[in-house]
């Protein structure tokens, strides 16, 4: 159905655009004012801004993907995988790929890509569907909005698949509909050959680079994130358990009406890099670790890191650690413009805590030869970071295709070996720079690593860091024509800044 009429504020109720079923984004209203953005929601009171330049922006891409590629192209969305029971579903999230193309997070649809045209087939809800979800949308309506060439139902989709290529998604069930209509086994891409192979190397060459509406998007997720640590440095003083901290910063990204690009990493114990756990209390002389980023509801995600005293108020020692890691993060971004090797800033990175460690007194020796032998991977052994963009690891789907330029392979030396990305910058790039110290258990008790390092590393002089589980400072970097712009700048890393943070909420309430 639509409507044509003036709303209180001026703006022009044009047509049915996009509604939230669940977790799913449908088309339903669309406002457009003399700003000239189109603002799509359940109503004028929650909306999220989709740029009325969507649909060129989409036809460009896939004219590009033509231009390297002449196979037809089929991509599937996916469809909502059920937690305990069919009617109750993890909230949806659609295959990255997919979104690239069509823009927005359909549920059960899939495109077809050829000659610059795209071609959408999804199904109209049934009538029944209105009691639980409300009107929903025509299939033609989402077609006009996504700039789609032709628009059929699903069942059509079988008589359009003749030599089409295709990525694999990640839900089972949908990926037995792709081996069923195209009537053979989709290869994983580290498999792919022929077609397929053609295909993950075109999508990898657009979406490494992004184009004006991504980075809009990429924006738009960063400044929430940035939020959300404010918010949640904030909040600490207060605050008993992580748990609390982690609802205020979850709280920030749900109000923007954006969701999380990953399992927030909100904890005390930092020495462990991908911890999820909640439930511990918050005492003084701890670090709070947080690895918090939002994600657009059109898929675009941010990625950023923070660590701070919950006290308000860093150790010496602490402080010595954190200075270190802070030094290593803004040295690897001084450094970073076109052409410049990813590895080669990890490396830096490594360089730089090596040389920290030793004026520490926690390592002997040259700081190079330290990195040489990896010595410096005992408290620094994951990478400097990854690539950004739909994905919070972009394309990490895609095994080390997206990540490593072509003919490179992974490391197998400790710490280089979690090297994420191994490909030379180029303008449009978004990575991110994440340094860290940590003291993991695991390695530091290891007898082999014990043994190999027991000549560099001062047992004695480590006791006296006890203080500090983990540290890691991340932001997010776009690679500019010319060097770099910090997407995340807004939110501080210096420790002054970020004891001013932590104790705002106490000073405003002594005045």
């Amino acid at each position: 159905m639509r409507h044509h009429r003036l709303l209180p504020n001026g703006a022009l109720l044009k047509q049915a655009q996009i509604i939230k079923k669940a977790d799913d984004w449908y088309i339903n209203l669309r406002l457009q004012d003399n700003s000239g953005k189109v603002s799509v929601g359940t109503s004028p009171m929650q909306t999220t801004i989709v740029s009325q330049t969507l649909s060129t922006t989409l036809q460009q891409r896939r004219k590009r993907l033509a231009e390297l590629i002449e196979t037809p192209v089929i991509l599937w969305s996916g469809e909502p995988i059920s937690r305990n029971f069919p009617d109750n579903t993890f909230p949806f999230r659609a295959s990255s790929h997919f979104l690239y193309f069509a823009g927005l997070p359909l549920a059960n649809a899939a495109i077809k890509l050829e000659a610059g045209k795209l071609e959408l087939f999804m199904d109209d809800a049934p009538p029944e569907a209105s009691l639980w979800q409300g009107e929903m949308p025509k299939r033609a309506e989402i077609a006009a909005t996504i700039g789609a060439d032709k628009a059929y139902p699903l069942s059509e989709l079988a008589s359009k698949i003749t030599n089409a290529a295709t990525i694999a998604v990640q839900d089972s069930k949908t990926y037995q509909q792709q081996c069923q209509l195209l009537q053979r086994n989709i290869p994983f891409p580290q498999q792919a050959k022929e077609s397929e192979a053609d295909l993950i190397r075109a999508i990898i060459s657009l979406r490494l680079c992004h184009d004006k509406e991504s980075l809009n998007e990429l924006k738009k997720a960063a400044n929430v994130a940035i939020e959300a640590h404010k918010a949640g440095m904030r909040a600490t003083l207060t605050a008993k358990t992580e748990a609390e901290v982690r609802g205020i910063m979850e709280g920030v990204i749900i109000a923007h009406n954006m969701t999380t690009a990953y399992n927030s990493i909100v904890t005390v114990h930092g020495e462990v890099l991908h911890n999820e756990q909640y439930h511990h209390v918050l005492q003084p002389g701890d670090l709070l670790l947080a690895d918090v980023g939002a994600e657009t509801p059109l898929g675009w995600a941010s990625d950023i890191t923070r660590t701070w005293a919950v006290s308000g108020k860093f150790s010496s020692s602490q402080r010595d650690i954190y200075n270190l890691v802070l030094a290593a993060h803004d040295a690897c971004i001084a450094s970073m413009r076109p052409g410049v090797e990813y590895r080669d800033i990890h490396l830096l990175a490594a360089k730089i805590i090596a040389e920290g460690l030793v004026d520490l007194g926690i390592l002997t020796g040259n700081p190079a030869d330290l990195v040489e032998m990896d010595a410096h991977a005992l408290f620094f052994p994951h990478g400097i970071g990854h690539i950004l963009g739909l994905d919070v690891h972009d394309m990490e789907d895609l095994g080390d295709l997206a990540g490593y330029e072509s003919g490179r392979t992974r490391s197998d030396r400790f710490g280089l070996g979690y090297l994420r990305l191994n490909r030379p910058l180029r303008p449009g790039m978004l990575v991110t720079i994440e340094p860290g110290f940590y003291q993991v258990p695991a390695i530091l008790n290891n007898p082999s690593f014990r043994d190999k390092y027991r000549e560099v590393v001062n047992w004695e002089k480590l006791a006296q860091f006890a203080d500090v589980r983990g540290i890691r400072i991340e932001d997010d970097v776009l690679i500019t024509e010319t060097g770099t712009e910090i997407l995340t700048a807004n939110l501080p890393t210096s420790i002054a800044d970020i004891e001013t943070l932590v104790n705002s909420e106490r000073n405003s309430s002594l005045i």
